[in-house]
């Protein structure tokens, strides 16, 4: 079992936060930090609350920025360390997310596969993920079964010239998530790992239908009294 891991409140980056929004929580990549996927918020709906958080660990010197979990655990059959930074993403969202109505994950590389390893943990808590150039950890958790079940949207993008990610990785996420997600996949042509203008328009377009769900899903409730 892997050491539990903590975030640093203080380093979390917040934007148009102050009332009850939906919340879309930014997960960086490895050797990045919170300020990386910050930069997307020009490009994501308007009527969002956006915190990007800072990964646990500092990369290994020479690397700079941060790490979600060593990288050389990348294609271990074990997923702890990706575990027991979904719990702290768990805990960050207990103490600074209890009003928000809605709570999407956006991650990016090994911000990703926690990204998804929050969802797998908590099931009922995340409405929607996005996967962009990650992968699901290897290993079955328990609540794998509960996702399979509630079919939580999740949109994965990925280049076809990404040579990051182990094939062997890519090749499970690709046979896991259409088996316990809602998929919405798309490869680009050309593309490294990183990520495109039109996988960021693509991934408006999922953000859209995740919020008109949380419009939906508000207009279905009854009224109090």
């Amino acid at each position: 079992m892997a050491e539990p891991v903590e975030i640093d409140r203080a380093a979390v980056r917040r934007a148009r936060h102050g009332e009850p929004l939906p919340l879309l929580v930014l997960l960086h990549g490895y050797g990045s930090d919170e300020r990386d996927l910050f930069s997307l918020v020009p490009f994501l709906p308007e009527g969002v609350a956006v915190a990007s958080l800072p990964a646990p660990h500092d990369a290994p010197w020479p690397m700079p920025g941060r790490s979600w979990y060593p990288i050389d655990e990348l294609e271990r059959r074990d997923p702890a360390s990706v575990t027991a930074a979904a719990d702290a993403v768990l805990r960050w969202l207990d103490e600074e997310a209890g009003a928000v109505p809605s709570i999407a994950l956006l991650g990016f590389s090994q911000g990703a596969s926690v990204a998804l390893q929050v969802a797998r943990q908590d099931p009922d808590r995340i409405a929607a993920v996005v996967n962009l150039s990650g992968y699901a950890a290897p290993g079955e958790l328990p609540g794998d079964t509960a996702l399979r079940e509630r079919r939580t949207p999740v949109f994965w993008g990925r280049g076809t010239r990404d040579d990051v990610i182990p094939p062997a990785l890519v090749d499970h996420t690709a046979q896991w998530l259409p088996d316990h997600s809602e998929l919405t996949g798309r490869v680009y042509p050309g593309l490294t790992h990183s990520v495109s203008e039109d996988e960021l328009a693509d991934v408006r377009r999922f953000l859209d239908g995740w919020l008109a769900e949380v419009q939906a899903s508000s207009s279905r409730e009854p009224a109090e009294g």
